[in-house]
């Protein structure tokens, strides 16, 4: 193999996309560049009070080139000769409609500022309607066609998604000849791709948001959304039946984005797969351990011998899927609609005083957004400090961290959070306190309906921004589910593991294990449950889980 021998890894996240050359080798990082979406950094095309939330295939085909070529600059000329794959990571669900040749319509004459013809975002939650109409409407079927994704459809995939868009906009309903993921088109992208009907879509998105499913032959029939509602009908037959796992290659660099990007027509092009799922295996996965992969959101991902899971099925997770994370295993996806973005909005409230000093008669313009930049930086870091210092009692402060709806278990994107045991003591560590432990109660909740439906879980991995730099977050974390958690080393998991399944698909390994083995760089922290605490968050997780129930009812 040598050391010549280089792949790269894009890694698509929800504010920016990375790119890094990786030594097949050893996995080590020989250069990276991040591209910070400008739209979307503008506030382009959202609008939060609707929870709509889209992004321009623009910015992900300006960060892609972009970042490659700055990747390679750094890396040094020599290097383009040795890349040999390239496998790219998005969030997800987050479709575009497209035309019969696979352009996004964001990108045609008449759509450029369409928010309708854009990407939906995977935290766009527009289509809760069209998802309590597909759950209601799936009941009336002898096949469950719910069945591998948790009995519970959500509005954060696929279907409702495009049912909404096709309801909501009769010039894309016309223009729209087909429905994509984004993890799906940036390698129908760099192979040149002009048939969707020629797209090679990833096993990942389709069994965990699309209802695609071995066991009933793909997706399910026409009639079931035609039934539903006639916008859908005709779609399945303008979609796929055959899905790959991300191992294997898409194809090889078109001409055009060879020439772009100055790399060689042999570089092979990965098919594509989710960020939580290539970064579980960027963080060296094991079977029955929870890979948690914590940002915004988090996504928490379990593996498992398909020989060993057999027919069960676990009720209110995103999906079950044979081959998806690792090829060969049945991979488990859940996770919660809001982590880090918890966190950021209760910065974003105690910061809002911040705003003010534009108006201060004492400094310039300048240094009153110098100062506002200084303090919001540090306010979860001094908030995280300030918290950990606080004793515990069983009716301390308590909340929801339903902020964005529930994603798992029983996925439903109407539920809101909530703060209860306020008094005029609740200061700002207080309530920060409270919001972590809720956090990190609904990560218990996940891992209490796994092991309730016969899916041990025997270890935790933390992976991501939140993991890598909250101590705090992390050992309440320990201390609430009971069990350790190993921080993996890498800063970039997704990445990573794109990087680990762009050496499958070019041949350098022959399976995504070994790739793992190999380029793995392992765990450099862990934190272990604080045995004064265990029985206090049992207590208090029994009062979440009595409010929740209560808020659901309501």
């Amino acid at each position: 193999m040598g050391n010549l021998s280089y792949v790269i890894g894009v890694d698509y996240g929800t504010d920016s996309v990375r790119s890094v050359i990786v030594n097949t080798a050893d996995g080590g990082e020989m250069a990276s560049s991040v591209f910070y979406y400008p739209r979307w950094r503008d506030g382009l095309f959202c609008n939060a009070s609707l929870n709509q939330f889209r992004q321009h295939p623009l910015d992900y085909v300006e960060g892609l080139e972009f970042t490659i070529k700055e990747s390679l600059k750094t890396a040094g000329a020599t290097i383009a000769g040795s890349i040999k794959g390239i496998s790219v990571d998005t969030t997800g669900s987050t479709p575009v409609a497209v035309d019969q040749s696979g352009t996004p319509l964001g990108l045609l004459p008449g759509f450029e500022n369409n928010p309708n013809a854009l990407f939906v975002l995977w935290k766009d939650h527009t289509g809760t309607k069209e998802a309590a109409e597909i759950n209601d409407h799936a009941t009336k079927f002898p096949v469950n066609y719910l069945q591998f994704v948790g009995g519970i459809y959500s509005s954060e995939w696929f279907w409702a998604k495009l049912l909404h868009i096709l309801r909501d906009d009769e010039a894309v309903r016309k223009a729209c000849y087909s429905w994509v993921e984004h993890c799906d088109w940036i390698p129908y992208l760099l192979t040149g791709g002009n048939n969707v009907h020629e797209m090679k879509r990833g096993v990942c998105s389709a069994g965990h948001k699309a209802l695609w499913a071995e066991d009933y032959g793909g997706l399910p029939p026409n009639d079931f959304f035609s039934s539903l509602d006639p916008l859908l009908d005709g779609y399945t037959s303008r979609l796929f039946t055959q899905t790959y796992t991300a191992d294997k290659p898409a194809g090889h660099l078109s001409k055009e984005w060879a020439e772009r990007l100055g790399l060689s027509t042999d570089v092979v092009i990965g098919v594509g797969a989710f960020d939580a799922h290539m970064g579980a295996v960027g963080g060296q996965i094991e079977p029955y351990h929870l890979s948690k992969v914590m940002g915004t959101s988090t996504c928490d991902m379990l593996v498992a011998p398909l020989e060993e899971v057999k027919n069960k099925l676990v009720r209110g997770i995103c999906g079950q899927v044979p081959g998806s994370v690792i090829p060969g295993m049945m991979g488990m996806e859940a996770g919660q609609s809001a982590f880090g973005d918890t966190y950021a909005w209760f910065k974003n409230v105690v910061a809002w005083p911040l705003n003010l000093l534009s108006q201060s008669s004492l400094i310039d313009a300048g240094k009153a957004t110098a100062l506002k930049n200084e303090i919001s930086d540090k306010i979860i870091k001094e908030l995280s400090q300030a918290a950990a210092q606080l004793p515990s009692e069983e009716d301390d402060e308590l909340a929801i961290d339903w902020l964005n709806g529930r994603r798992t278990p029983d996925a439903n994107q109407l539920l809101t959070a909530s703060i209860t045991q306020l008094n005029l003591g609740s200061d700002a560590p207080q309530i920060f306190k409270a919001l972590v432990e809720a956090t990190c109660f609904g990560a218990k909740a996940i891992a209490d309906r796994f092991v309730s439906e016969g899916i041990p879980v025997k270890g935790l991995i933390g992976l991501g921004g939140v993991a890598k730099k909250s101590p705090y977050i992390m050992q309440t974390m320990a201390n609430v589910m009971k069990m350790p958690i190993r921080i993996h080393k890498s800063e970039q998991t997704c990445a990573a593991g794109a990087a680990m399944f762009a050496a499958t698909a070019s041949g350098i390994y022959p399976n995504v294990e070994e790739a793992m083995t190999a380029m793995g760089q392992g765990f450099d922290a862990e934190y272990k449950p604080g045995k004064s605490k265990i029985k206090l968050y049992a207590k208090r997780y029994k009062r979440y889980s009595k409010l929740g129930k209560f808020i659901e009812k309501s």
